[in-house]
């Protein structure tokens, strides 16, 4: 009977592989290569199917083939082999963390999708997926996690030891591979940089299905080429990020403004303090839109105390837009006693409106998985998995101003439609490797913008206008943005999006991933076309 189930079972990888093969070319699947190891890892069941047809985005639904669902490294490489092998062709495969983007970018139409989450799951088996805290004398203190693990899960392991990684995404329940294939932005940016100007050393599966440890001294190509590659190069399996001493508390604080300038002359004064050792910096630095149509806090955190929302209320009654800093600065035991005077210097000068400042003293670990509340909110009123027609800029600081005037003011005011967070804060370009594959403005300093939408599945598309209409805006005054998980439909399009990078983007493409196997949902190179 076992010999039979397994027959049958090799059957069905067989059977699967070929019909992939079939689905992007007349090939035949050469049987030795066929990867015996991912008999049961392999589903095409239509709950499986189904899960990986869609994202966070709700609004690109591409079928896969199948679903793989690794215990190690080992068997996305076999995978990876079997697809780069192919006779005379090859099937498409897309690593797939929590699927957070929202464009389809981690689809595999025709293809396999890798469950990276699986890897995660089989802590301890070979998979490379537990996170192990170490020191060298060159290094200090590090952490070796798996590109498969969440983000909180490295939180509260690093935690153990009284360590944690210092940059970090807004939202926690990211996988590690997921945002060091994009960047990785929050309001820690400004100072430790993204989270891929944090990373050491990676484990990476290339598209010819070799496991290659890489870093800026071992295989600095593959390295540099991942890191913000959006997953065209690789797929991240281990990766070594930096770790310092654990704050255990922070110091929360949200000031509102009516005026712009002074707005945005604060958070760049507060972003020039941005010594990774320096004591009188700012941990934390973001902003938001308050405007009439939402209420004062957003779902991504609740802040403003109850009593205060009249007299917010009131204030955006009076200005249309109101604009809000965020800041935090962390502490222990040993700054306890001196953080609220560090605070007092570092908001002397400030120009926000005197009694429109509030301040929250929470634990570390909850300031950082402070959005995680929100979506336990908005999934128990059934209103988390919704279509999300995001989009998330970088615009350049010579022109924060214009982009205000036309887009906030005369676009998002007057269109009414937004009710979800609106992100703008600055960032330091001297924080940013250029020698990785992500896109920056090529000014000092830039600000990102986030419109975080969320709506209905029959109304999503006014917010997909409006976005077209705001970049529409941006090309005829000639500002000149980049996209942060950029979603295009053509290559003339990523070739202007990469600009300078472009020919070194197609380089890297052409050596690592020669076929075009990989995360074939970006969209960027057609797998019919030699690059």
């Amino acid at each position: 009977m076992a010999e039979k189930f397994l027959l049958v079972s090799q059957f069905m990888v067989m059977f699967i592989i070929t019909r992939l093969l079939l689905t992007v070319g007349k090939a035949k699947f050469p049987a030795h290569s066929l990867p015996d190891k991912l008999t049961e890892k392999l589903r095409t069941d239509p709950e499986s199917i189904s899960a990986a047809s869609v994202d966070f985005g709700n609004i690109v639904r591409e079928t896969p083939l199948a679903v793989l669902h690794p215990s190690c490294p080992k068997d996305i490489a076999a995978l990876v082999r079997s697809a780069y092998h192919g006779d005379g062709s090859s099937f498409a495969i897309a690593a797939r963390g929590r699927g957070h983007s929202v464009r389809g970018q981690a689809m595999a139409p025709g293809g396999v999708v890798v469950d990276m989450t699986s890897l995660a799951r089989h802590r301890g088996g070979g998979g490379g997926s537990a996170i192990s805290v170490s020191w060298s004398r060159s290094l200090g203190y590090y952490a070796d996690v798996g590109g498969g693990q969440l983000w909180r899960d490295v939180l509260e392991e690093t935690l153990w030891h009284g360590l944690s990684p210092v940059s970090w995404p807004d939202y926690l329940y990211l996988t590690v591979g997921g945002t060091l294939s994009n960047a990785g932005i929050s309001g820690q940016t400004f100072r430790y940089g993204p989270q891929i100007s944090n990373v050491y050393e990676m484990d990476v599966i290339t598209g010819t299905g070799e496991l290659t440890t890489c870093s800026p001294d071992k295989n600095p190509e593959l390295f540099y080429s991942v890191l913000g590659g959006l997953g065209q190069f690789g797929i991240i399996t281990r990766a070594r990020v930096a770790l310092d001493r654990a704050p255990t508390r922070v110091k929360w604080a949200r000031m509102l403004y009516s005026d712009f300038s002074d707005f945005t002359r604060d958070q760049e004064y507060l972003i020039s303090k941005n010594g990774r050792y320096q004591d009188n910096a700012l941990d934390y630095v973001e902003g938001m839109l308050l405007m009439p149509q939402g209420p004062p806090d957003s779902w991504r955190s609740s802040f403003f105390p109850l009593s205060d929302h009249p007299r917010i209320i009131s204030l955006l009654k009076q200005h249309k837009i109101v604009y809000c800093l965020e800041v935090a600065k962390y502490y222990d035991d040993l700054t306890q006693n001196t953080v609220n005077k560090d605070l007092e210097k570092l908001f002397e000068g400030l120009n926000h409106i005197p009694e429109f400042e509030f301040q929250k003293d929470v634990a570390y670990v909850d300031f950082l998985d402070r959005v995680r509340e929100g979506e336990l909110k908005l999934t128990a009123q059934g209103l988390w998995d919704v279509p999300h027609p995001w989009l998330n800029l970088f615009v350049p600081k010579s022109r924060i101003a214009d982009f205000n005037d036309g887009v906030f003011k005369n676009i998002i005011l007057k269109r009414n439609i937004t009710t979800g967070p609106v992100l703008i804060y600055p960032m330091n370009r001297n924080k940013w490797d250029d020698q990785m594959s992500a896109v920056v403005p090529d000014e000092d300093v830039f600000y990102t913008v986030g419109f975080l939408h969320s709506s209905g599945f029959d109304d999503w598309q006014q917010f997909y206008l409006q976005n077209k209409e705001l970049l529409s805006f941006c090309e005829d005054t000639g500002i000149e943005l980049k996209h942060y998980l950029p979603s295009f439909g053509n290559e003339q399009e990523w070739m202007r999006h990469f600009g300078s990078k472009w020919r070194r983007f197609r380089q890297r493409k052409a050596r690592f991933d020669p076929k075009m196997i990989f995360s074939p949902g970006q969209k960027i190179f057609n797998r019919n076309h030699s690059i």
